[in-house]
């Protein structure tokens, strides 16, 4: 019984590490595209994503970027897996939300 207690938990915490680093992945290749395409003053703020992203070869994301005042939040799709695969496509599915700061400079 305490194998599998120990198991479970060795599984859980791959699991944790592996969600956590393909936040990362799939933030540095937006940025990636991003700067490809001459926008590198655009950042990407925040990487929300579900819980079974990290095992599939298909995700929706909703990432939150930032370019001067304005901010937006973009729906993506990426096909292929950021951490184990070459090959990632990154595809603009659609906008959220746009926000726009407006500073008075007194």
């Amino acid at each position: 019984m305490g194998k599998l207690i120990s198991l479970i938990v060795l599984v859980a915490l791959g699991y944790t590490g592996v969600y956590f680093y393909y936040g990362h992945a799939v933030e540095q290749a937006i940025q990636q595209q991003l700067d490809n395409r001459g926008l590198s003053a655009v950042s990407v703020d925040n990487v929300e994503y579900g819980v079974l992203a990290p095992i599939s070869n298909s995700a929706n994301l909703t990432v939150s970027v930032t370019y001067r005042g304005a901010q937006a939040e973009l729906d993506l799709t990426v096909e292929g897996h950021p951490v184990f695969s070459d090959e990632v496509s990154v595809q603009f599915d659609g906008l959220q939300a746009l926000r726009l700061g407006i500073g008075l400079g007194m």
